[in-house]
């Protein structure tokens, strides 16, 4: 059996059903028994390696942190008491903030920030003008220090956390936080919008010279709500 072939026979039995839209393979060639018995309808292997060693929550939330740092995003702990007052603190060099539709209120009650709300008649130039969003998140991935958002009614639409220059994100502790992107994936919806972030947009040319904001925020802060 060809490559080919065997990349085709798993296609077909993660789908359950045979192939329309490619041609049929070609015999297989003579071969041990293994090399065919994969062949036919039956469930993909899913073995691999879920989770690096065994954390408490609190280690999960550490970890987090300490790859959220790497990536150059500034981290926060706090409780939902102390929330309203740091966020404040975080929007205190900002005019306007933008706001998801179903972002707690209480969230932003302590800042002087003017809300703006994203509205289907907003435009990428509407959006460029203001100063920072505050959004939730879906999920945190403590072993690559990833955020996903996955456009629910606390993070809004995905531009909106793409455009401003200053993006806070708030993630509840434990709650939100997995250790692997395989314990991710297992907990999203593949159909959603899904968003995934690693520290402030940057990149880099040729001789490593780095550059932040060219492709998204150019300060990102993570606010790890439940964690002190």
């Amino acid at each position: 059996m060809t490559t080919r072939d065997r990349i085709l026979s798993r296609i077909r039995r993660a789908n359950s059903t045979p192939s329309t839209t490619h041609p049929a393979p070609s015999a297989p060639t003579p071969g041990p028994a293994s090399a065919t018995a994969a062949v036919g309808p039956g469930p993909v292997p899913r073995d691999y390696l879920r989770v690096h060693g065994t954390r408490t929550p609190a280690e999960t939330a550490d970890l987090l942190a300490a790859h959220l740092t790497e990536y150059r995003a500034r981290v926060h702990r706090t409780d939902e008491a102390g929330l309203p007052l740091l966020l404040a603190r975080l929007l205190s060099a900002s005019r306007t903030v933008l706001v998801p539709p179903a972002l707690p209120p209480y969230w932003l009650s302590a800042a002087d920030a003017t809300p703006i709300h994203d509205r289907a008649a907003s435009t990428p130039h509407d959006l460029d003008g203001v100063d920072s969003v505050v959004t939730g998140c879906a999920l945190a991935i403590a072993e690559t220090g990833t955020l996903v958002l996955d456009g629910g009614p606390d993070q809004g639409r995905r531009r909106i956390s793409l455009i401003p220059d200053h993006h806070i994100c708030v993630v509840r502790v434990p709650a939100q936080v997995v250790d692997s992107v395989p314990q991710a994936v297992e907990r999203l919806d593949p159909v959603r919008p899904l968003t995934w972030i690693s520290g402030p947009s940057a990149t880099s040319d040729i001789e490593l010279d780095r550059v932040e904001g060219v492709h998204g925020p150019r300060t990102l802060d993570v606010v790890l709500l439940g964690a002190q």
